[in-house]
């Protein structure tokens, strides 16, 4: 799944009005992002149709860069398909939507694209990758990140993210090693920015949120002070331990490839010494020493384990954490506001 999400290619083809109008309009200056409601609930809508699970659902976000401000006001999902589809172009996919849109005068260009996670794990190598299409083709592109799992809990999650200037050169560089990393002061806190986004709703959303809430039992409001969540707590917990073995076992990787550097060090320093002692005696019995060699060449520096990996892992679990960290906190508050009830109905 993530192969196809990570092109959607997105940033490919047909984006060239977009990244023009945006330069235009906004350049280098810091953009206010403005979600319209309309495209939060179809983004919701998308997910209670399709999303099973930890299935992920994925779109494109449609709007324009006004003054100070990127506006988002549309969307449409990327449809739901098997490998075994072999016919269905997602470019092609893609630009009819546009074209439909642009007939009916409705805004049309991308400026990014949203995804729907399961509890918190997003920080992939998938993503970044289709960040990166995304924002080298369009300056001012975010990734929205929904989270229906807290959402359900009574929060609507919603987040934007971008990769930040210094990942990009990185990115552009296409350098992933450790060396190029520490060059470039790459660490997870400073992979990705979180923009702040503002949800305008017009007057017929807010009557339809208003009818929906006065159609809600008073017994379906008080679940959501239900405490009863030891099993999104322990599911994050899980996912925390699994990233932790797997951050341990790159850990492993990075001392095995110590131990072999330091080995083929002492073994370059035990050929020197030998090329040395022959030479001498080749020099006592008056014969030409030895011709230089590459020694690089003879020992072949062993190859440094991906140290990209390694940052994504860490940055989920500081994802995770800060999960497990807001959901003790929502209990908390939720402890306190049963207290104020039951304090109130005696």
């Amino acid at each position: 799944m993530a192969s196809r999400k990570e092109g959607s290619g997105g940033a490919g083809g047909g984006f060239g009005a977009a990244k023009g109008k945006a330069k235009a309009a906004g350049g280098k200056q810091k953009l206010q992002h403005k979600f319209f409601g309309f495209v939060v609930l179809k983004i919701i809508k998308h997910y209670q149709e399709e999303g099973q699970g930890n299935e992920v659902v994925q779109g494109v976000l449609l709007g324009l860069v006004v003054d100070d401000r990127l506006e988002i006001t549309n969307c449409f999902p990327f449809p739901q398909h098997t490998e075994d589809d072999a016919d269905f172009d997602e470019v092609q996919y893609q630009m009819e939507m546009m074209r439909s849109l642009r007939h009916v005068n409705i805004d049309h260009l991308h400026v990014g694209w949203y995804q729907s996670t399961y509890y918190g794990s997003f920080v992939t190598r998938a993503l970044l990758d289709s960040q990166f299409s995304y924002q080298h083709a369009i300056e001012e592109s975010v990734v929205l990140i929904y989270d229906p799992i807290k959402t359900a809990q009574g929060s609507l999650s919603l987040k934007a993210y971008r990769l930040t200037p210094k990942l990009m050169e990185v990115c552009k560089e296409k350098d992933f090693s450790p060396e190029a990393l520490k060059k470039a002061n790459i660490a997870y806190e400073n992979m990705f920015e979180e923009v702040p986004i503002v949800i305008k709703n017009s007057y017929l959303i807010n009557v339809m949120l208003w009818e929906l809430e006065k159609k809600s039992a008073v017994a379906d409001r008080h679940e959501l002070l239900s405490l009863a969540s030891s099993n999104h707590l322990g599911k994050s917990l899980q996912l925390l331990m699994d990233r932790v073995d797997e951050m341990s076992q790159d850990i492993v990787k990075y001392n095995t490839y110590l131990r072999n550097v330091s080995k083929q060090q002492q073994q370059k320093h035990q050929y020197q010494q030998r090329r040395q002692q022959e030479n001498i005696q080749r020099q006592s019995r008056g014969e030409a020493p030895l011709p230089e060699e590459d020694i690089n060449k003879l020992f072949k520096p062993p190859q440094p384990p991906p140290r990209m990996e390694s940052l994504l892992i860490a940055g989920q679990i500081n994802t995770y954490c800060q999960n497990i960290k807001e959901f003790n906190a929502q209990n908390l508050g939720k402890l306190f506001m049963a207290q104020a009830l039951q304090d109130y109905n005696n």
